[in-house]
Order: structure tokens, then C-alpha cells, then sequence
């Protein structure tokens, strides 16, 4: 944003030199000038007819003569109308690009010590079953938006909150002692998540069984639900562990041992790590502690069945169950818990929380209890950064019936999709370790693209094959032009950092496209985090790639006999991989030399 500054605040000098007027620069509009157009830059001056009392394109001869004669960087400018195209010199262009391409840092925001962390809280799964499709985009999203939020100078502090306890967690246990055998992860050479994953769908089939018994024998749908045996068992086991049974909290702890070691397996694959991990058995109690603070101070109720309730009627909400009427607790007990204890711990400046948009309500009564009714003004720099679910051509996945996409099948698909697709291509020249870690980096890199070209906020249909398309937009795409740049680098056998500031009269427009492409980097990157949307990063580099393309199909750079022009063209190149480095790597995809 460094031409766009200095226009604005050479734009308000003139407009004070000129009509004596002070303008904010929130009133000056620069904008890239449309490919249509010559230029570089666009100032529409038509806020500023009234102040000149003249017509827009004499209003515009004016500004633009005064900025050409303040600011040695405009070397030229048109008027089409009321909007004042300005060219910028091409030594200017240059000196960007020797710059740049020698900047190890460019685009990022060095960071503060004095700045207050930001939380980001993701993943966030349930130990009753493994990762799926569903928490690959969430671990994808939380990771790039971290990444982002750091490379604009911000501490970030990267947290989970394993639900490790409830209902849903004595399902999977129940099954495995009705079911199991004692059935271990050694013993059947399963995952851990994967056999506790089993448990949890056995136990949805046995509830199923049970209802439709009782529904035959009489009972309603809704009282069959409630009613049937094998769910009131899990309630039971649930006040058991929470009262400390001996035997109930040995088989939950040996459980939730194999589910993180199957988790753990998962986010190295995926890339993904945490600084802070929190467990809902270790803050259910805490938030409980501030349930009956809340209760006794009356801002909180107890209701006839005996559950304690929050009235949020006024909010434009509905009332909301803090602790059920037997004293266990629910979501939002340990929610309240959790986020009480980060504040204590860090004092962050923001508390973000990566969830899907199913629970949208769920959060707008975090924050509203949290700051309206208990009066916590840290409360307010809560933030949901809700995203859409992820859905496959045959619909919506269902856990409980054992039809999502496992995480790590879903890994070894798209590793296993990319090494034949590699093969198919004829590269001969990899030997096995080099073409399965090639096909590691494509694979991967394709799942967390394909997530994360999305707007976040959208619902997206997911489609493997698609996703690895070496013509699309895709990460192998952008990963194959990054490979080509490379050995052209090679094939030049010069140090781009070594070469001097290039001496050429005019920078031919196809050069040029990317030079201003590669200046919209660190704009984007700022743009990405302050939107918490990776999106914004992810199809700048597939633009950026394309224009490379055509540059690379239409211009000659070994054969361009203009030494000159030739050094300029590869140093261009060299500072195109090294953006679309920054950019993919934020995006948590590593790029390869050679592919």
C-alpha cells in the first residue's frame, strides 16, 4: 500500500493548495486502474467537483499536474471523464521488484512483544470418535488464520478444547463394555480413535433397536427415545463419573488415552499443532462454580424441573439450560468455564472461536451471558468465526451412523490419487522415496487448497478428484508453476539476489502484469487476516500463477538476448516463487523445486 499512501497524502496537499480545502483520506479513493485502461492507479474526482466548481476531467487536469510536479514516482497520467489514471515510471517498478525479490520478509508485519495474544481456539473434537472431513476444515481454517494473524505481527496462541467428557462420551464407553470383548487398540491393530469411533456407531444401532421395540409395544417415538434402556444406562454411567466412580473414570481414562493417540497421529499428518490444550473434565467444574455465582447474584434462575436456566428472552434469544435438573452439566457449563480461564491466563485481545455455523446460537449466548449477564468485559472481544459445513455429492455425513469421511482414509486418498496421477505423467526421474514424498506434498497440499480457496462463511461440496486437477484452480497447479519457475532458475545458473538493478527504458506490459500482481501481496495478506478468510490468499496465488503462465508461454526469458531485460525477467521470476511461497505457506502447503 505504499504507492496508494503516498498519492493520498500528496492528494490532500494539492486539494489544499488548490481549493483550500481540508479532505480526510478516508475521502480519497485510490483504486488499480482497470486493465482496460493505461495506468497504474485511479483517483475518481468526482467528490471533488464542488470544491473546484469546475467539471470532473478539468478537476482532474488540475490534480493531476499537481501531483505529477509533487511526486517524482508519476511519471505519466490520462483522464478518462472524472477518473485520473496515473502511470507510475518504470525505474520506480524496478526498484520495487530489486527490492523485493531480496526481502526474505516481504508482505509481513513485524511482530510487537507489548501486543496482547489473540486465542484462536479449533478442532475442538469429541473423543468418542476419529477426525473427519468436517474437522479437516476446521483444523485447516484454524491453522491459516493463525499463520495469517502472526504474519501480520500479532501473537497467536493456538488452542484445542477437548470434549472429553458427557453423554456422547459414555455412549462410545457403555458400547465397549456391553460390546467389546475388551477389545484394546493392541489387540485389534485399530486406531484408537478408530475403535472408540466403533463404539460410538454400535451403541447408535443398539439405541435403534431399543426405540423401535418400545415403539411396538406401544410407547411414543418421543417417550420410546427417552425411554429406551441402553440411553438411560449411558445417563446413569454419565452421574456415576461425575460423582468419581472408580471403575467408570479407569475405562474413560484408558479410552480417551487411544482416541489421542489416534488424534495426535491425525494433526501430524495434517500439519497441525497447539500451544494449549484444554480438556472439558479438567473446566466443567469451574464452569459450574460460575453457573451458581451466577444463580446467587440471580441473573441466572432455577427452574420447576430443577435445571438453572438464563433468561436471554430480552437478547431476542430464548432461555438456555446451564446445568440440568440432575446437576450434570452441559455444553455451555464448560464453555463458560474455559473461556473464564484463558482470560486469567493470557489477557488476550481477542478470543476466536473456529466452529461451524451449525452453532451459531451457541455462541451468541456465550458471549451475551458472559458480558450482558455476568458482566466480564474482556467478553465482548469474543469473536465466532463461523464457517459452512463441508458436504459430499451423496449429502451431509452422520457420525453416529458411521458414514463420514474418515480424516486419515481421506489423507491416504488423496496421496494415493496424486502418486498415480504423478505416474501418469511419466516422471521417471524419482526415485521411490523422492516420488512418495512428492506425492505426500501434492496430495496435501491439494485436501487443504480445495478447503481453503472457499470462502469461509460458505457451505462447500468436496470432491477429491477435482481437487488434485493439475489444470484448475488447484494447489498442483500452483505447486507445477512453482516447480517450473524453479528450473528455470536452474537452467539460468545465476544468483537472482546477485543481480543488479536492471537498466531497460520500458517494462513490456506482460512483465509488468505481474510486477502490480506481486505488489497486491502484503494488501491481500492484511486484507486475509483482518477477514479471517485464507480464501483471499489462496486465490491470489492462483491469479498470480495464471498471469505467471501467460507470461512464461508468450515471453522469452533464457532466449531474450536484451541481457538487461533477461536478469529483470528472471529476478521477476524468482520474486514470483517467492511470494507464492509466503502466500501457500501460510495456507500451511509446502511447494516443490521439482515436480
Amino acid at each position: 500500500m505504499y504507492f496508494e499512501t503516498k498519492i493520498t497524502e500528496a492528494s490532500i496537499e494539492c486539494l489544499k493548495e488548490l481549493y483550500s480545502a481540508d479532505v480526510s483520506p478516508d475521502s480519497i479513493n485510490i483504486q488499480k486502474t482497470k486493465k482496460e485502461f493505461t495506468g497504474d492507479f485511479t483517483l475518481p474526482v468526482f467528490p471533488f467537483v464542488k470544491l473546484s466548481r469546475k467539471s470532473p476531467e478539468q478537476t482532474a487536469e488540475e490534480i493531476g499536474k499537481a501531483l505529477k510536479e509533487k511526486l517524482d514516482f508519476i511519471e505519466s497520467y490520462n483522464i478518462i471523464k472524472g477518473f485520473l489514471n496515473l502511470s507510475l515510471s518504470h525505474q520506480i517498478w524496478i526498484d520495487f521488484l530489486h527490492k523485493g525479490v531480496q526481502n526474505p520478509d516481504y508482505g509481513n508485519t513485524s511482530a510487537t512483544s507489548a501486543n496482547q495474544p489473540i486465542l484462536i481456539e479449533f478442532s475442538s473434537p469429541n473423543t468418542n470418535k476419529p477426525l473427519h472431513l468436517g474437522h479437516v476444515r476446521n483444523n485447516l481454517l484454524g491453522d491459516a488464520v493463525s499463520r495469517i494473524i502472526e504474519a501480520n505481527g500479532n501473537k497467536v496462541v493456538r488452542v484445542n478444547l477437548v470434549n472429553d467428557r458427557g453423554i456422547h462420551i459414555c455412549k462410545s464407553m457403555l458400547a465397549h463394555q456391553k460390546f467389546g470383548k475388551d477389545e484394546t487398540p493392541q489387540s485389534t491393530g485399530m486406531k484408537g480413535d478408530k475403535l472408540v469411533g466403533k463404539y460410538y456407531v454400535a451403541f447408535d444401532k443398539q439405541y435403534k433397536t431399543e426405540i423401535e421395540e418400545l415403539i411396538n409395544q406401544g410407547k411414543s417415538k418421543e417417550d420410546a427415545e427417552k425411554q429406551a434402556p441402553i440411553l438411560l444406562e449411558a445417563q446413569q454411567m454419565l452421574r456415576l463419573w461425575e460423582e468419581g466412580d472408580k471403575d467408570i473414570r479407569k475405562l474413560w481414562q484408558n479410552m480417551n488415552q487411544w482416541v489421542y493417540e489416534g488424534f495426535e497421529q491425525t494433526y501430524n499428518n495434517l500439519g497441525i499443532t497447539f500451544d494449549r490444550v484444554y480438556y472439558e473434565s479438567e473446566t466443567y467444574l469451574l464452569g459450574k462454580e460460575i453457573v451458581k455465582e451466577g444463580l446467587a447474584k440471580k441473573v441466572f434462575y432455577q427452574h420447576p424441573d430443577g435445571s438453572i436456566r438464563v433468561d436471554l428472552k430480552e437478547e431476542g434469544l430464548d432461555e438456555k439450560i446451564l446445568l440440568r435438573s440432575d446437576g450434570t452439566s452441559v455444553y455451555i457449563t464448560q464453555d463458560l468455564g474455559t473461556a473464564v480461564l484463558r482470560a486469567k491466563e493470557y489477557h488476550p485481545q481477542q478470543m476466536i472461536y473456529v466452529v461451524g455455523n451449525e452453532q451459531n446460537y451457541h455462541f451468541d449466548v456465550l458471549k451475551r451471558i458472559l458480558y450482558d449477564k455476568l458482566s466480564y468485559d474482556w467478553a465482548k472481544r469474543i469473536y465466532h468465526l463461523s464457517y459452512g459445513m463441508v458436504e459430499l455429492p451423496s449429502g451431509k455425513m452422520k457420525s453416529r451412523e458411521g458414514t463420514v469421511v474418515d480424516a486419515d482414509d481421506l489423507m491416504d486418498e488423496m496421496i494415493r490419487i496424486a502418486k498415480q496421477k504423478t505416474k501418469e505423467l511419466g516422471k521417471n526421474d524419482f526415485n521411490d522415496e523422492e516420488l512418495n514424498g512428492l506425492a505426500r506434498m501434492i496430495g496435501i497440499g491439494a485436501l487443504k487448497y480445495f478447503m481453503l480457496k472457499v470462502d469461509p462463511k460458505k457451505n462447500m461440496l468436496f470432491n477429491p478428484e477435482e481437487s488434485i486437477d493439475l489444470n484448475g484452480n488447484t494447489a498442483p497447479f500452483i505447486q507445477y508453476t512453482h516447480a517450473r519457475i524453479c528450473s528455470l532458475l536452474r537452467k539460468a545458473g545465476v544468483n537472482t539476489l546477485e543481480l543488479p538493478t536492471h537498466h531497460i527504458d520500458v517494462i513490456p506490459e506482460a512483465d509488468k502484469e505481474i510486477l502490480s500482481m506481486l505488489y497486491e501481496y502484503p494488501a491481500t495478506l492484511k486484507q486475509a487476516a483482518s477477514e479471517l478468510n485464507p480464501s483471499l490468499l489462496a486465490n491470489f496465488a492462483y491469479e498470480l500463477v495464471k498471469a505467471y503462465n501467460r507470461f512464461y508461454q508468450d515471453t522469452p526469458v533464457l532466449k531474450e538476448t536484451n541481457e538487461n531485460l533477461r536478469h529483470f525477467r528472471l529476478q521477476l521470476s524468482a520474486f514470483t516463487a517467492s511470494v507464492l511461497r509466503k502466500a501457500m505457506n501460510l495456507l500451511g502447503i509446502d511447494l516443490p523445486e521439482k515436480m
